[in-house]
């Protein structure tokens, strides 16, 4: 389509016509100069084909042309072939194998496309397009590069006619009416265009009805569209302006492309007028694209000044030809940077191929930031599936991250087609159990979350225990659970920073105010009262448990088994309870808030459910004195006598707020 109008990179017309001297080849030269693409490809594959094979120069110099009016129109298997043929021909101009490396790349064939970028940069090695094009290969062949994100993409099928459809837009805030380029059979003309060989474009509109449905698209009303080019809009922020691509072809010359205005009354549109950028009459003006606050119109031009190619300027609205600004290196290259689009003040898009790609026109988002006193936009690919080795370009944003955007992907012809794409929010969750010590549920324990984000959820525990929560991804989170009668648990975590679905779980074990609880795997050597190494575990949980509920004070309880005559278990037990005091006074527990006492074998152990779990030849509520283990296997005895050696944590005082962790 010539909206999308392509920099010729190099010419020869003046060596070509001296080595073709016919009429026939002076209308096709012609015809490429003006832009008329489809009509010169046609005239040159004429010429081709009637070359003897013996016309090596000649059929070399006419394929060169025929691939590059192939590439105008995006047809790049075709401009492979013909600038390979012209190759094979002995063509001296060494961009041609460039120009293969590119269509390759286009075709996807990264690795052929790379040996070719590398041969061309043994001629040129400070050719930053060259250069550029190799790295896009080197990252679409390497596992993380061609990673596909998370983004949803899929024919939007309603927009689309067996032409070019292209450049969607949003008008409203409500995301219910939506304007695009086509060049489909309701444009308006008869005629064919030379350079595109479809009707010249038109600006549509599509509506939603009451059902959400998006309708049949229909030409745009009023008096903008007619037989010449338009299409790429904008609008003011209030909706009463549109700004467009208007390109007219005039006969025997260049097409002229312009940026045109419109004003809205009731429902359609009033007669265009141009908009007066600067005084330019060769360059041109397109794709424009107004901020989110109406002040700046970004657009794309050639002219003077620039990087090379097509770069992307902005001005503002109340000074156009006083404000002329040309967005800088970061983003504008050697090769072309069209159709922005503004999503704020700091964010932008557009579609580039002289970054580093996949092939064809690539999708960018530009961030901007503060950097050493000075703003710098920092350009990053949108990656596959949003990108392909096709051309990819004219993004828009509706609710969140889903829109729609524009690619000839799986269009031999080259045509363009409008996909929709969505980037499905994040699951990211929390589950887990409140439980007590013997591993049953407290339910209605309240559960607290608060996230580094500034986050803050609360939930009640289920009959079962259960909660869940939906977090963030790449927040650091603190957790708390209690509940009146327990004491308050904290866990903290991190969310991965990977953009994926990630489920978390989380489990508390609350400790209970009312009743002693045994404190798991707290182990001494036999008849000593020293912790053995692997106690340090569990009595520094129990440290950052006490340090959670400062308001706590606790006594520590150590048994014995039924073996040994009362007065030794007493004593024994009563240093065991010592050494788990001294171990938690030495992590930093006031030792006023810390009790000691030994009870040797006075307190055996009822089986608790969590105890019957673990050794169902014990009954629930089994009290395991020393005539019920007399009376036990020998397997079993070692087992009861294991279970009575224990340490416990009874609260014996607590103040404070329990309900609200």
């Amino acid at each position: 389509m010539n909206l999308r109008v392509n920099t010729i990179l190099y010419l020869f017309v003046i060596f070509f016509a001296a080595a073709c001297n016919s009429p026939s080849i002076k209308i096709a030269n012609e015809q490429y100069l003006r832009g008329e693409y489809f009509k010169a490809a046609k005239t040159y594959r004429a010429l081709y084909n009637k070359l003897p094979n013996s016309e090596k120069e000649k059929r070399g110099l006419i394929a060169a042309r025929l691939g590059d009016s192939h590439r105008h129109l995006s047809q790049t298997s075709k401009a492979l072939v013909a600038y390979q043929n012209a190759l094979r021909a002995g063509n001296p101009d060494s961009t041609l194998i460039f120009r293969c490396a590119t269509m390759l790349h286009a075709e996807r064939r990264y690795e052929d496309a790379l040996k070719y970028y590398t041969s061309y940069l043994e001629k040129d090695t400070d050719n930053m397009l060259a250069r550029s094009g190799a790295e896009g290969c080197k990252n679409a062949l390497s596992e993380s590069s061609n990673r596909p994100s998370r983004f949803i993409v899929k024919p939007a099928n309603i927009f689309n006619s067996s032409r070019a459809d292209f450049s969607p837009i949003f008008f409203d805030k409500e995301y219910s009416t939506l304007y695009f380029t086509s060049s489909s059979e309701k444009a308006t003309g008869k005629e064919i265009s030379n350079i595109t060989g479809t009707k010249p474009s038109d600006i549509f509109i599509s509506k939603k009805n009451e059902r959400g449905e998006w309708q049949r698209p229909e030409p745009i009303e009023g008096e903008i569209n007619s037989v010449a080019d338009e299409g790429v809009c904008t609008f003011s922020p209030d909706g009463r302006t549109i700004y467009f691509t208007y390109s007219k072809p005039l006969l025997n010359s260049d097409s002229t492309t312009e940026i045109y205005t419109s004003t809205r009354n009731d429902a359609t549109w009033s007669k265009p007028q141009k908009f007066a950028i600067s005084n330019d009459t060769i360059s041109i003006f397109a794709h424009p694209a107004v901020s989110p606050d109406g002040t700046y119109l970004y657009f794309v031009s050639d002219m003077p000044g620039g990087f090379g190619g097509k770069d992307i300027w902005r001005i503002n609205l109340k000074s156009p030809r006083e404000s002329l600004e040309n967005l800088g290196g970061e983003i504008n290259t050697a090769a072309d940077e069209v159709f922005p689009t503004v999503r704020d003040d700091s964010t932008i898009y557009f579609a580039s191929n002289g970054h580093p790609g996949f092939g064809g026109l690539d999708i960018f988002k530009a961030v901007k930031r503060e950097n050493n006193r000075k703003q710098a936009w920092h350009v990053y690919n949108m990656g596959q599936p949003i990108n392909s080795n096709a051309d990819d370009f004219g993004i828009t944003f509706g609710k969140g991250e889903s829109g729609f955007f524009s690619s000839n992907r799986r269009d031999s012809r080259g045509f363009d087609n409008i996909y929709y794409f969505e980037l499905p929010e994040l699951k990211i969750s929390i589950f887990g159990k409140v439980l007590d010590i013997d591993d049953e549920p407290v339910s209605g324990a309240i559960i607290r979350i608060v996230g580094s984000d500034g986050s803050n959820l609360k939930e009640v525990a289920r009959n079962d225990g259960t909660f869940n929560f939906r977090l963030k991804h790449g927040v650091e989170y603190v957790m708390k659970a209690g509940k009146e009668g327990y004491l308050n648990q904290k866990q903290e975590f991190k969310t991965s920073s990977e953009e994926e679905d990630a489920e978390y779980e989380v489990n508390f074990h609350l400790t209970s105010t009312t009743k002693p609880q045994t404190i798991d795997n707290i182990l001494y050597d036999f008849d000593q009262a020293s912790l053995r190494p692997e106690s340090s575990a569990p009595l520094d949980s129990l440290i950052s448990l006490l340090n959670q509920n400062p308001e706590a004070n606790v006594e520590l309880r150590a048994h014995t088994d039924r073996i040994g005559d009362e007065a030794y278990n007493l004593d024994l037990s009563q240093r065991r309870a010592k050494s788990v005091a001294d171990y938690l006074i030495k992590g930093g527990i006031d030792k006023n808030r810390l009790s000691s006492t030994g009870y040797g074998k006075k307190l055996p152990m009822k089986v608790t459910k969590k105890l019957n779990r673990l050794y169902p030849q014990f009954e629930i509520g089994q009290l395991l004195d020393e005539l019920f283990i007399e009376n036990l296997p020998e397997e079993d005895r070692i087992i009861a006598d294991q279970i009575n050696r224990r340490t416990e944590i009874q609260v014996i005082e607590r103040s404070g707020d329990i309900q609200n962790p």
